[in-house]
């Protein structure tokens, strides 16, 4: 008689992108274009990413083909919905047939609202949700620029609602793109802040993924793996920018990581982040970064195993013995590895006061990731933590 944990084999769903992974992948954009019958491609990209020379690089793959182009960079770092829409009319007035999305992860959620609006012809703060997206966006092409987000192989886009103040979660099978191009070359141009600030957003997918309450044995797989690669990989990659072989691992934590929560869900890290971000349009991988060891200390009595497995996986020492010595273990070093990576450690710092922990409570008990979080939440909860990190 073979006698297993029944909440081990639960039914559970896996979607992924095509992608392709390693050196001179965006240079495959153009062939992907053609074989994906586009006429016409918008081009959806960002300031900083045209100045540092790629989006030309990509251009070029598409001229080679034949192929004619539009390019939307009217947008800003926590892609807004007004900025959606912009993107969505110049894509229906210039008469595009696929869209190809080159930056981090505000050029790629852009585009995959761009694609959702003009297939559905809505607007696009009427996705926010769970499976709120009736039809599939247009042939969608991704080529990362940063190793962290994962939204070039996820179900998730996030959005920035500004007259509320809020970043939204719209979360379908109908946003994962149709290939993703991941190429580490293109990240040699990140900064040393937006390389630290985008790996540990990678490390939070990949610790939210494990203990979420929608994991799987597929998506621990990947989890496991990214929060390996981060954590040995980072604070290298910021003393030497120029290895490939450093940045090629910090790509691959990004891949693995995006694999994970895409599938498995997020939690109240990512829940918190979002309010923060809307309110004050900060960075989401500094606002993750800083909320993540206080998330890990309130949750850890309900996911004692699986936050010990966290641990060991990243090399922790602790008594097996006494557990709590292993969430001492786990948030001194995510605190320790956020100040060596030189990115915020107190909300303080960011401009946050007291009186903004009741507004931004009362955003993140609704944001969909709250609901995989492995021990439920209320509001009292959240303000709590963020005093915390006050």
């Amino acid at each position: 008689m073979i006698v297993m944990e029944p909440s081990e084999f639960q039914l559970r769903k896996f979607v992924a992108p095509e992608f392709i992974f390693g050196i001179d992948a965006r240079k495959l954009a153009g062939r992907y274009a053609r074989n994906f019958g586009a006429r016409k491609v918008l081009v959806v990209t960002d300031p900083g990413i045209i100045a540092a020379g790629w989006t030309e690089e990509i251009l070029d793959t598409l001229r080679s083909v034949d192929l004619d182009h539009t390019v939307f960079s009217a947008l800003t770092s926590n892609p807004k919905a007004e900025e959606v829409m912009a993107g969505a009319e110049l894509y229906r007035s210039a008469n595009c047939n696929a869209i190809l999305a080159v930056g981090g992860g505000s050029p790629i959620d852009c585009a995959k609202g761009i694609g959702i609006v003009s297939s559905n012809r809505r607007h696009v703060l009427e996705f926010v949700g769970v499976d709120k997206v009736d039809l599939p966006s247009p042939p969608l092409i991704c080529v990362p620029t940063t190793s962290g987000s994962g939204a070039d192989i996820s179900q998730f886009a996030i959005i920035t609602d500004v007259e509320k103040r809020v970043k939204i979660a719209i979360i379908s099978k109908m946003l994962v793109p149709d290939v993703a191009l991941i190429d580490p070359v293109v990240t040699t141009t990140m900064s040393r802040e937006l390389t630290a600030a985008t790996a540990l957003d990678a490390l939070c997918h990949s610790i939210e993924a494990f203990v979420s309450t929608a994991h799987s044995p597929i998506t621990d797989v990947h989890a496991l793996q990214a929060m390996q690669l981060v954590t040995a990989n980072l604070l290298p990659a910021l003393k030497q920018p120029d290895s490939l072989v450093l940045r090629g691992r910090m790509m691959l934590a990004s891949l693995q990581a995006g694999l994970a929560f895409s599938n498995a869900s997020l939690g109240a890290v990512h829940a918190m982040a979002h309010s923060l971000g809307g309110l004050l349009s900060y960075p989401h991988g500094e606002c993750n970064a800083l909320l993540l060891p206080h998330v890990v200390d309130f949750n850890f009595s309900s996911a004692i195993q699986r936050y010990l497995e966290v641990a060991r996986t990243i090399g922790l020492n602790y008594d097996p013995s006494l557990p709590d010595t292993g969430r001492t273990a786990l948030t001194s070093f995510l605190q320790h590895l956020i100040r060596e990576a030189g990115l915020p450690s107190r909300l303080r710092e960011m401009g946050i006061t007291h009186d903004h922990l009741a507004e931004l409570a009362e955003k993140a008990i609704n944001d969909p990731c709250i609901f995989t979080n492995p021990r439920q939440m209320t509001r009292h909860d959240i303000e709590e933590i963020y005093d915390k990190a006050l």
